[in-house]
């Protein structure tokens, strides 16, 4: 039984050393328990990425304590009105919940099931999501009466596995195959006067992704997404690398990206790849990926490890990552449930008090 233990209102922006210090612990044992073997990101990175505002998303954080230990955490976001796509998006909201393991089939994770319809009311949102890789957030979201909409997996390529010469011969067909089409390598920002023309074409390519039987809306990004990212990534010292494919009449055909954290130098993460759909069977996917890989190789010595996440309908994508060497390293999966279900079945719990974690 949970006993007396209420969820409280975080605000990061103005929490407590001892706010912090428990928070740190209690997700340096979550990493423990989920990425044994990854680096831990450092906790002033953490405060720093979490005490970022977003300009474009409505965010609430919570916690469950008792004798100064985190029990709980707990994250919502939503599409702020008047940002860029909130018309389309407005009615999802998005979530994120553990459990101590000390702490666990007490009833802290139904009691989390009020404060989230409370909060789907206040905004108006129809529709939770919630995406898991553990086998107890699986048993739990369909306990809840969930439904997975969208298989994936987070896959891993070890660079010592690599065939080079293959990749080498995928930039020299790719050439061949489009002489017209050119590639640009960018390290760091994009140039800024590039972002009207890149933002909306990176946008058409991200609305292309597999979506299974999620529902969602539209993806929208601008110029001033592109510079929130910027700001966020500058902050917590990354690099990021772009590799776009251009066509003679000025459209970006194609576009892959990776991002690069000092603090775990032996991994980069590679990001969004897509093809337009009218320039697909010519091998820009194969071209850009293996263009980004030899490039990226020369850039950071200590590298080892990429890290991607694909759908698992993805089936191009996965044909040419697995080609490449990488390999499904957890598997995963984002649920869905309305409102209306939520609320058949929702438990009753403590309810939320407000913000506590003020001034310090």
């Amino acid at each position: 039984m949970i006993g007396n233990l209420s969820p409280v209102a975080v605000d990061t922006k103005s929490a407590s050393r001892e706010f912090w210090s428990r928070y740190h612990v209690y997700r340096r044992l979550r990493h423990a328990e989920t990425r044994p073997d990854d680096p831990v990101k450092p906790d002033e990175l953490v405060e720093i990425e979490m005490k970022h505002e977003d300009p474009f998303e409505i965010q609430h954080r919570y916690e469950i304590a008792r004798d100064g230990q985190t029990v709980s955490d707990f994250f919502v976001a939503t599409a702020k009105p008047g940002s860029p796509g909130y018309e389309s998006n407005k009615q999802f909201m998005w979530a994120a919940a553990s459990v101590h393991p000390d702490h666990r089939r007490r009833g802290i994770g139904r009691s989390w099931i009020p404060l989230i319809l409370e909060l789907m009311d206040r905004h108006g949102c129809t529709t939770l999501t919630v995406e898991t890789h553990e086998e107890s957030g699986h048993q739990f979201l369909r306990w809840m009466g969930a439904d997975g909409k969208s298989a994936g997996a987070e896959n891993r390529l070890q660079l010592a596995a690599v065939d080079w010469a293959m990749l080498r011969r995928w930039v020299e067909d790719g050439a061949r195959l489009s002489p017209s089409t050119k590639l640009e390598v960018y390290d760091g920002h994009l140039p800024e006067e590039m972002w009207e023309d890149y933002c909306p074409q990176f946008a058409s390519m991200l609305n292309t992704m597999p979506w299974d039987q999620l529902d969602h809306g539209d993806i929208v990004v601008t110029p001033a997404h592109q510079a929130d990212w910027y700001a966020r990534l500058d902050k917590q010292g990354g690099s990021e690398h772009t590799v776009l494919a251009r066509e003679p009449d000025g459209t970006i055909s194609g576009i892959t990206d990776t991002n690069y954290a000092p603090y775990r130098p032996q991994f980069i993460e590679q990001g969004f790849t897509g093809v337009r759909g009218d320039a697909r069977g010519r091998g820009l996917g194969k071209w850009l990926k293996a263009a980004m890989l030899l490039h990226v190789r020369d850039i950071y010595p200590d590298l080892k490890t990429v890290i991607t996440g694909n759908a698992s309908s993805n089936r191009p994508m996965l044909a040419i990552n697995k080609k490449m060497g990488f390999k499904e390293h957890r598997a995963g999966n984002e649920y869905q449930i309305t409102l209306e279900k939520l609320k058949e079945g929702a438990p009753r719990a403590p309810r939320a008090r407000g913000p506590q974690w003020t001034g310090s």
